[in-house]
């Protein structure tokens, strides 16, 4: 078929890989425009960019698709259908009907819940058992589709948002090149969203990464997994007599047990081996990320930090 990939980070490249060598003509691929990145703030491609590229497919890169011209040029590459991933702009209508199949998405999740734009990692916030990646033909709704191929995943209790991200990638890519398949032989079906369990997948604001260790233990777990390894769930630690911010990248549910703290406040550290006491239950910390330093397991973060029993993570 005569595909336009339409995608941007690095969760979209297995799909536009897997397209290409399933046979189809990818004819155009569109993305965001690179943006300034790193400390010298030179323009950075994006990974969809750079893969298209090295193919030697034309690579598009708008700022809007809302622009006659834009939209003109859409239509002229005559594709039977647009597949796109985590695309990053709006698809105006006269976009979503150029393609003679219309336009399918890639979705990580069981919709209708978790529509929006961070489903992975608003699923494992809310502890989440099992979710989904989906493809949908896309209207104009948010996520509102009708869905045509779907695959359940589990979420073990230990899986981080990033773990999550990287199976679903893999998987979403082979779902997709079914899709197209089914949609070539003409068997492709359509089945419309229940109206039933609409919940929302708001954008990860810097406001909400950080430790509130005054909730339950589980769901400061599920707090700490959905947002590693980024942003990154983070408190500030006092090391060597200095507050010091810290990225808590992986952690376990502890039982509790008998300590060197009498009657422990939330956030405080309870023994030499960084468990610490949350509003009820405790949290034991595997794995964390200092500002400016790479990530490190516990074991080496206290070699370097020394023993913080009794310290109280969250102030200053």
């Amino acid at each position: 078929m005569r595909v336009i990939f339409m995608g941007t980070p690095e969760f979209s490249v297995p799909v536009f890989t897997a397209l290409k060598e399933a046979g189809h003509d990818i004819v155009a691929v569109y993305t965001r425009a690179p943006r300034p990145a790193g400390r010298g703030k030179a323009l950075r491609k994006s990974p969809v960019h750079l893969a298209a590229e090295r193919d030697g497919i034309a690579v598009l890169t708008p700022r809007t698709l809302r622009d006659a011209d834009v939209q003109r040029r859409f239509s002229s590459h005559e594709a039977d259908v647009a597949v796109v991933v985590a695309y990053g702009l709006l698809l105006p209508a006269s976009i979503l009907n150029a393609p003679a199949w219309g336009c399918l998405n890639l979705h990580g999740s069981a919709l209708p819940r978790w529509r929006g734009a961070a489903p992975i990692q608003r699923a494992i916030m809310a502890g989440d058992s099992e979710t989904a990646v989906q493809v949908m033909a896309m209207d104009e709704g948010l996520d509102t589709g009708a869905i045509c191929q779907s695959e359940t995943i589990p979420i073990p209790p230990d899986m981080t948002a990033g773990e999550l991200h990287d199976l679903m990638s893999v998987r979403g890519a082979a779902l997709m090149v079914r899709a197209l398949e089914e949609l070539a032989a003409g068997r492709l079906r359509f089945f419309p969203q229940s109206d039933q369990g609409i919940t929302y997948a708001a954008k990860i604001e810097k406001s909400e990464t950080r430790i509130d260790w005054t909730r339950p233990a589980e769901e400061v777990h599920n707090h700490v997994r959905g947002l590693s390894p980024f942003p990154g769930a983070w408190d500030m630690f006092e090391l060597n007599g200095a507050r010091v911010r810290v990225k808590v990248l992986r952690t376990v549910p502890d039982a509790p047990r008998t300590t060197d703290v009498a009657n422990p406040v939330p956030g405080q550290v309870l023994d030499a081996d960084l468990r610490i006491a949350c509003g009820r239950g405790v949290l034991k910390i595997l794995r964390v990320q200092r500002a400016g330093r790479g990530s490190m397991d516990t074991p080496e973060f206290i070699r370097g930090a020394g023993d913080l029993t009794g310290t109280i993570v969250g102030e200053g």
